[in-house]
């Protein structure tokens, strides 16, 4: 397939899970793909399994897009797919009476300044063609609140809205630059192995967290990359501004009752 051929791509967060999937796709289609993350062991290894190049790049740093950026002739596709959660150094509170404002910026700098950054430097960088497409990686807790997760949850928010806004504003300034989100949730990425574990109690762990999700089960990381394909591609020239969900089911309602 060569749904993407010969067009240049740079994905954020690519050295592992999402991104890394959105990659390889990308690649398979017939992407340039230039893999980038904070990460530089793991971005690297990346790269180097998939046969592309690596850039090292903290999405939270207006100087790392355009050293980055600086270095392409041109940009067909950028997808903004870094973020954290906010757990990642432990359970820290992040609720809305306990989260503390340095966790609550920590979170939005990288979820919120990092596509804002990313769209900002890529809108000036695909000028050159007057065309191209930015697909922004929001969430399901974009779209809901989740109690337990609140800087998250914003910063999502927050990513599903600023599309909205790029998508108008490129229009209006007549170019043809698409930027759309994905709203993924569930799906089974390195975030979710502490929550798993390992050993016997594994697929009980797993059975327990999709029980409310109607396709019961998990999601795959490719699955959420042939979106990004179908946004990143010509087949998509009338899509901006939108949201995709893909989260088996569960935004549409209750879990559906398993047949008797």
């Amino acid at each position: 397939m060569n749904r993407l051929n010969k067009k240049t791509a740079v994905i954020t967060g690519a050295a592992r899970g999402i991104g890394e999937a959105i990659a390889s796709a990308f690649i398979d289609e017939g992407a340039e793909v230039l893999v980038t993350d904070i990460d530089k062991e793991a971005g690297r290894r990346t790269a180097d399994r998939l046969g592309t190049a690596f850039a090292a790049l903290d999405v939270r740093e207006e100087a790392d897009w355009e050293r980055v950026f600086g270095t392409l002739d041109r940009l067909d596709v950028l997808v903004n797919n870094a973020g954290i959660t906010g757990f990642e150094s432990g359970a820290v509170p992040h609720d809305p009476e306990h989260a503390s404002l340095d966790d609550w910026r920590a979170v939005h700098q990288t979820n919120l300044d990092g596509v804002f950054l990313g769209c900002k430097h890529a809108i000036r960088l695909m000028r050159r063609t007057g065309c191209g497409s930015i697909i922004n990686l929001s969430s399901r807790s974009g779209l809901v609140g989740i109690p337990a997760a609140g800087a998250y949850a914003s910063s999502k928010a927050a990513v599903r809205n600023h599309t909205k806004t790029v998508a108008l504003y490129c229009a209006a300034q007549g170019l043809d630059i698409r930027c759309n989100s994905i709203h993924p949730a569930a799906i089974l990425t390195p975030m979710w192995e502490p929550m798993l574990g390992d050993g016997p109690d594994r697929e009980a762990n797993m059975a327990a967290f999709v029980i409310d999700t109607p396709m019961r089960r998990f999601g795959e990381p490719a699955e959420v990359a042939a979106i990004a394909v179908l946004l990143a591609s010509d087949e998509a020239s009338y899509m901006t501004g939108a949201e995709l969900n893909i989260d088996g089911g569960i935004l549409a309602g209750s879990a559906a009752a398993p047949e008797t």
